[in-house]
């Protein structure tokens, strides 16, 4: 363990109580460990973010996600920290936003909402059409809703469609693949080119086994 990355995990284990439970903690105590988490994250290597995820039940592990921000420079930087965390029982540290596992409701459009800030999106009804160019292995896609026209000049719409999108890919394989994202509205007669985003993945998986055989 580096000077850097000993810095880091000095801090977090002397308040990972605080952090563990800070959605009881008042507006200013969040604000506060908040505000020094990222601190000390972007004093270890700067652009990197971090994504705490809750667990429902209370005994079960808190998580500590290192986001690179899908920028490919920041890989090594989130996989090192990583590396280096302590073994807690109350904890999981993952380096870099990882795929779904489980897509089945989704599929059946029973998945939940995501809710941010003042849009709310489900993944099941989204659909997107792909454009391939020789030479290059990143495709250009327009991702499709029934309701752009409302949240077009949202600007939190392309944020919230990035997170969806690495939710389904994981940060890496995002990063790899995606280049362009255009945002669009439903056509009532929806085109038979369209493919549900949630098979997004699958239609990555099928266009490289075909390079990798070319």
């Amino acid at each position: 363990m580096n000077k850097a990355t000993s810095h880091f995990w000095k801090w977090f284990l002397e308040h990972k109580n605080k952090l563990k439970n800070l959605l009881s903690l008042n507006h200013k105590e969040q604000k506060h460990y908040t505000f020094w988490l990222d601190w000390h994250l972007q004093f270890y290597f700067p652009g990197l973010e971090y994504i705490l995820v809750f667990p429902k039940v209370k005994k079960k592990k808190t998580q500590l996600i290192i986001s690179a921000k899908g920028k490919n420079e920041l890989f090594g930087m989130a996989i090192e920290l990583e590396k280096t965390a302590p073994r807690l029982w109350d904890w999981k540290f993952t380096a870099l936003i990882q795929p779904r596992a489980d897509i089945d409701d989704i599929e059946a459009g029973m998945d939940e909402p995501y809710v941010f800030q003042d849009i709310t999106l489900k993944t099941s009804d989204l659909k997107f059409i792909p454009f391939e160019y020789d030479g290059e292995k990143k495709i250009d896609m327009i991702v499709y809703m029934k309701n752009y026209t409302v949240y077009s000049h949202n600007k939190n719409l392309p944020t919230l469609i990035n997170i969806m999108m690495q939710d389904l890919l994981g940060e890496k394989s995002m990063a790899e693949n995606i280049n362009f994202v255009q945002l669009a509205q439903m056509p009532e007669q929806e085109d038979d080119e369209m493919i549900y985003l949630y098979d997004l993945q699958l239609y990555l998986d099928d266009i490289n086994n075909q390079r990798n055989i070319l």
